[in-house]
């Protein structure tokens, strides 16, 4: 298990290889569908995102009578919905870290070698036991795109990932998606 704290570097995110078991511990911004296009039409973040990790999650979050956040469920949404968007955040905005599900495209993949990011896999259906890793909601930002949508600056303790897709070309993914194919053609 490998340690990753912040504040994260491109050092340390380029010593990272597909099949790493990785817990982060430090920030998060979440950011789905609606931040990327947001980003993509040139609108300028509310956030600096340089060297960030951006999780793709639609948080649900609890508000108290004080004020104060409390996230119950924090899974990851589906990846491949921001393929058309994630190589410019990932070039435009210094991120060195994306955490999905299901992996992301061969523009994301060319992006995370060139600019020295990472795809994260975190595990869906456990919303609620990742959300216990979730510490405080520092803030929120663009809440006019809907909580979802939103971006939230988490803290988190221990959030457990598996590299999936390195800085160095590897795809996890791509892989498995090979050998399915070449399983198939056997059975067919």
């Amino acid at each position: 298990m490998i340690e990753l704290n912040y504040p994260f570097s491109k050092e340390a995110v380029r010593r990272l290889k597909v099949g790493d078991m990785v817990l982060i511990t430090g920030k998060l911004f979440t950011g789905r569908d609606a931040v990327h296009k947001y980003l993509h039409e040139g609108n300028k973040s509310p956030v600096d995102l340089k060297n960030q990790i951006i999780y793709h999650c639609g948080p649900v979050v609890m508000k108290d009578k004080k004020g104060h956040y409390t996230v119950t469920a924090a899974g990851p949404t589906t990846s491949i919905r921001e393929e058309p968007y994630q190589w410019e955040v990932i070039r435009d905005h210094g991120i060195v870290g994306v955490i999905g599900k299901g992996g992301m495209g061969q523009k994301t993949l060319d992006a995370c070698k060139e600019y020295g990011c990472v795809y994260f896999h975190a595990v869906g259906g456990a919303a609620q036991v990742l959300a216990e890793r979730i510490t405080n909601v520092n803030g929120v930002y663009l809440e006019e795109l809907g909580s979802p949508e939103a971006i939230w600056d988490l803290s988190v303790d221990k959030f457990p990932v598996v590299v999936t897709m390195d800085s160095h070309g590897n795809s996890l993914h791509k892989d498995v998606e090979a050998q399915s194919k070449e399983n198939l053609k056997a059975y067919l």
